[in-house]
């Protein structure tokens, strides 16, 4: 397992987390199995707005006795009264689950604690008014709560939270076919999204990637928006190359979908490969660097996608990234406008010409 580290928290989290969506439909014998091997393979990271309330019971008989090697998320607003997941931003009922959450984990604290689930103007609304976001603020003086994150599928409203300084990790459905405007979740432009991603490195703030195969749609031809079926692994690493982003969630409810997950690790880099949708996307999301290193190796050894990252960052006012691009061993001025990363970006970005613009706003 690799790791990264949420410089909020600082926290180690695992690359690949336990989504746990599917997990209350395996029966208890399997689900403790998955949960050992998921634990035994170094996933640390556990977001439990799962579709089911067995799934928290299966936890805590699994994890109780390593709690304090597991990072949960857990969320105020997820109602499980009827045994499936709803939603909520009524406060008693919220008081009584987070109550039940904890006793079924067999824990008394939470790693964070998520304003749930919030994608319009009105639920921020309600959630204040009604005195949730008083309640887990409330939860965390007392240390119940450690810190705290956001779950949403909008970027305009995810901003606005983040701004208020109260989120240390953001929850956010992240895949190729949102990013580029197709599904369900697709809310944003493609610019906002990224614009989304960049704000969160920035201020330190880790992303969990939900919805990263947009519900097994781009899983299958028939059912991709590009009319062309993505891999688990072209998914993960297209997630795992935006800024920010920390962890994928992929819903797990099997061993045999575990094992094929963290196989991602082990295959072939061709087989993570996500170019191909250079090829695939709409007009207006080519020209825009998705630092997915595609145009590697360059021949005078710039590493363009770090460059890039740290260009953008440094632009939207990221402390960090004016130094962390002085110290790379090759910056844009090494850059001697050979052509080859332009010939190879899948999505038509003219590298050589940004290397110019990169070193200019440096003082090269």
């Amino acid at each position: 397992m690799e790791y990264r580290i949420n410089q909020r928290t600082k926290d180690k989290i695992s690359m690949i987390g336990l989504g746990t969506g599917p997990l209350f439909e395996a029966g208890e014998e399997e689900a403790m199995q998955l949960l050992e091997t998921a634990y035994q393979k170094g996933i640390n990271y556990v977001d439990l707005a799962t579709a089911g309330g067995k799934t928290f019971s299966y936890l805590g008989k699994a994890y109780s006795s390593v709690r304090d090697q597991m990072l949960y998320q857990i969320h105020f607003g997820a109602d499980y009264k009827t045994g499936e997941y709803g939603w909520t931003t009524n406060l008693d009922t919220v008081k009584e689950q987070i109550d039940w959450q904890l006793k079924e984990l067999k824990t008394n604290y939470i790693d964070y604690g998520f304003i749930h689930c919030l994608d319009e103007q009105s639920d921020w609304i309600a959630y204040q008014r009604n005195g949730v976001l008083d309640y887990l603020l409330k939860m965390k003086k007392e240390g119940v709560v450690h810190h705290i994150g956001l779950s949403s599928h909008t970027p305009k409203l995810a901003k606005e939270i983040i701004e208020t300084g109260l989120v240390d990790q953001l929850m956010f459905s992240i895949n190729p076919g949102y990013d580029m405007q197709y599904g369900e979740f697709a809310n944003g432009s493609t610019s906002e999204r990224m614009e989304l991603y960049r704000l969160c490195e920035a201020k330190g703030i880790g992303i969990s990637v939900m919805k990263l195969f947009s519900a097994g749609q781009l899983l299958n031809a028939k059912t991709s928006p590009f009319k062309k079926e993505l891999s688990i692994y072209q998914c993960i690493q297209c997630a795992l190359d935006k800024p920010g982003v920390l962890t994928v969630l992929p819903g797990i409810g099997n061993i045999k979908d575990l094992e094929e997950i963290l196989h991602f690790f082990d295959v072939d880099p061709s087989f993570r490969d996500y170019s191909i949708l250079g090829e695939l996307s709409p007009e207006k999301t080519t020209g825009t660097c998705v630092y997915c290193n595609h145009c590697q190796p360059c021949p005078a050894g710039l590493n363009i996608g770090l460059i890039n990252k740290y260009y953008d960052l440094a632009k939207i006012g990221d402390p960090m990234a004016k130094e962390h691009y002085l110290n790379l061993d090759k910056k844009a001025s090494d850059c001697i406008a050979c052509g080859h990363c332009d010939q190879r970006c899948p999505f038509h970005v003219k590298q050589s010409q940004r290397m110019k613009e990169i070193a200019s706003y440096f003082s090269e």
